[in-house]
């Protein structure tokens, strides 16, 4: 039995219907089980982190788990409850997901976000990998409506370029490290095979819909605002836009082979992605598309 948490979004989300695929035993955990849309088989349990106990009952059975967080500071000691839960319960195999530059000092604050559930992971005596993957390529989702309605898409980290990578294939390398133990014990940092930036993609997205995509460079206080109307804490906000600073000085312009060594293959590239995705860009999202374009 592998249980997933954050069973309902990008990576979660994918990890469960590829464990089905494979013909796995799936426990999927989510804090709304009549809400969630998931494969046949799968075996669907209510969870909140925030509830400790849920997340035991949730784990009780399970060999393998994966572990996604809750992303921000206020957040810090979610991930090593949520780990020592697993343990507890008998979960002998655990896959952290983490990001890019965790534990990086020039990151700041938001570079440590995921350290303690990285560490509890390391010291829950049990088999443990660790997933850093870089931006995703389903973040460009966020520029769907302003694409949509022939608006230039924002972009917060100017010329900074990063090595944005395909959800699916880092949802493809946790299954292989849930299924293996030949990954236990890794830290690794997943990239696509190339370095882009914001305007980059656009420019991929616009050669896909065979029209212009223009680009907006967002100033910080902009940022800060819609952020600080969006009701974010001010901690996480700070976090975030130390995040966007670090990839606009190019700290993220990193490249890694350790998705070929895992899948055996390359990995996609954005311009994939984009194909594979582009109906998103031309259409209105249903309930179900939306509720899968969250980052976990």
């Amino acid at each position: 039995m592998i249980l997933i948490t954050g069973a309902t979004g990008t990576i979660g989300g994918d990890i469960v219907r590829q464990l089905v695929a494979r013909g796995e035993q799936v426990r999927a955990v989510t804090r709304e089980p009549a809400r969630a849309q998931l494969p046949a088989g799968v075996e669907v349990v209510r969870g909140d982190y925030l509830d400790p106990g849920s997340m035991a009952a949730a784990a009780h059975g399970a060999d393998a788990a994966f572990i996604v967080g809750v992303l921000g500071p206020e957040y810090a000691d979610a991930d090593r409850t949520l780990i020592a839960a697993a343990r507890d319960a008998g979960v002998r195999r655990l896959v952290k997901l983490s990001a890019i530059g965790t534990g990086d000092t020039a990151l700041g604050g938001v570079g440590t976000w995921h350290l303690p559930g990285e560490q509890a992971a390391r010291e829950s005596g049990v088999e443990w990998t660790i997933l850093r993957p870089s931006s995703f390529a389903s973040n460009t989702l966020s520029w769907a409506d302003a694409i949509r309605n022939d608006q230039p898409v924002p972009s917060m980290t100017g010329t900074g370029q990063q090595g944005v990578v395909d959800p699916r294939d880092v949802s493809a390398a946790a299954v292989a490290a849930l299924l293996s133990a030949d990954h236990a014990g890794n830290i690794y940092t997943l990239t696509g095979p190339e370095l882009l930036t914001s305007t980059d993609q656009a420019a991929i997205l616009a050669e896909v819909l065979g029209r212009p995509v223009p680009v907006l460079d967002v100033p910080n206080e902009a940022a800060r605002e819609h952020m600080r109307a969006a009701g974010m804490s001010a901690a996480f906000i700070e976090g975030a836009l130390a995040g966007q600073a670090y990839v606009r000085a190019g700290g993220n312009a990193v490249l890694t082979d350790d998705l070929e060594r895992i899948l055996g293959r390359p990995p996609r590239t954005y311009a994939d992605w984009a194909s594979d995705h582009i109906a998103a860009f031309r259409e209105a999202p249903t309930a179900a598309t939306t509720s899968r374009m969250t980052l976990a």
